[in-house]
């Protein structure tokens, strides 16, 4: 069993919130009554009484599971991605946070830990415990800390000492955020951590902006044709704060980050392979390939809403599609494809399907491209 003291001090005289935290455990875990108000947190109670659910008591051991060399190799192997787009943002967090006596982990969607950062005294098995590759940190098997409760709550989290629901944490404070993948769903989350260590809240903020880059970048990795940069008119472009949009050469949406989700409607949900561009913008969709051609003039996105957008479009160099070929103008371009599908249709005696396979494309795309076509003036 590790060393548990819940300290009466801390640096910046927090002797009222130890107490008012002291109280709001009594009154969950000992009264079993309801929390009086501002005490802590609703998800920190929340997830209290998950734990009590489940049959943990505050005064039980927590022992963290063994890692072998295999489940660390098989735990990498399948977050490989995560841990890659991650590194330079972990690394970035670590020099952060260096004088703090915090460090950083990132885990996966289970609380599984894939990667560790910062100034970690694996001397001290409190923090080499919880930094193995492997290690599951999830709220079922350590309880409350920032980890299960992010991934629980998908939100960002603030933790400190007693608010952890086992006696055996109570020497934790920690920040965590969720991580959200290019299709929306949780991929992971990350954490800062310290022990026996001062509390700072604002660690919050920047566990959040670090993760908001982690999400950015595993967003870029996938395999995309066009990169879209959104946010309203008026505001600069080029940091978190931006929305971004990847499309393959049809114009599908291969993935979002969270912030194009909020300012693009009907991107709230999961999997985007079934969303084409043009069904949240009121523009062709190769007028977007055109304007990565012209990265220094911004693209006003008209929203089927009656909102607008500005936009940079950034294409990815390696696969370019045909739309992207310079000189041509949209009408020339219009008309070629106009006269490829005619041909492509004629070839196949009407077939739209041989004749999508023979363009390369999607039936769906075909039928898009003969409807606009047949709107075009004569």
């Amino acid at each position: 069993m590790m060393p548990n003291p819940l300290p009466s001090t801390t640096p910046d005289g927090g002797n009222q919130r130890l107490a008012s935290i002291e109280r709001a455990r009594q009154a969950v875990m000992q009264e079993h009554a309801m929390l009086p108000a501002n005490l802590v947190a609703p998800w920190i109670e929340r997830s209290w009484r998950r734990c009590i659910s489940w049959g943990h008591q505050t005064q039980d051991s927590v022992t963290f599971n063994p890692v072998s060399q295999q489940l660390a190799q098989a735990t990498l192997h399948a977050n490989r991605q995560l841990v890659q787009s991650a590194k330079p943002i972990l690394e970035s967090l670590a020099r952060a946070i260096v004088n703090t006596r915090y460090f950083a982990i990132l885990t996966n969607a289970q609380g599984v830990v894939v990667d560790a950062s910062g100034a970690i005294d694996h001397a001290d098995p409190r923090a080499h415990l919880i930094t193995r590759v492997g290690a599951d940190l999830s709220e079922r098997s350590i309880g409350t800390t920032a980890i299960g409760t992010a991934l629980t709550e998908l939100q960002p989290v603030w933790l400190h000492r007693g608010e952890h629901f086992f006696q055996d944490t109570s020497h934790y404070s920690c920040a965590g955020a969720p991580l959200f993948g290019p299709n929306g769903a949780c991929v992971g989350m990350l954490d800062v951590t310290g022990i026996d260590a001062q509390e700072r809240p604002e660690l919050k903020h920047l566990v959040r902006q670090s993760a908001c880059k982690i999400e950015n970048a595993l967003l870029t990795a996938q395999h995309h044709s066009l990169l879209l940069r959104l946010n309203w008119p008026g505001n600069a472009m080029g940091s978190e704060a931006d929305g971004l949009l990847c499309l393959d050469a049809d114009g599908w949406i291969t993935g979002a980050n969270r912030v194009a989700r909020q300012m693009v409607p009907g991107l709230t949900g999961t999997g985007l392979a079934a969303v084409h561009v043009s069904e949240v913008f009121g523009l062709p969709f190769e007028q977007l390939f055109d304007a990565a051609k012209r990265p220094a003039h911004p693209l006003e996105l008209p929203l089927w809403s009656g909102l607008r957008l500005q936009a940079h479009a950034i294409a990815r160099s390696h696969d370019t599609p045909n739309l992207q070929t310079p000189a041509a103008p949209s009408l020339a371009l219009r008309d070629v494809e106009a006269t490829m599908i005619r041909k492509a249709l004629d070839d196949a005696r009407g077939n739209v399907g041989q004749a999508a396979r023979a363009l390369g494309i999607s039936r769906a795309t075909l039928y898009r491209k003969l409807g606009a076509k047949d709107k075009d003036p004569a």
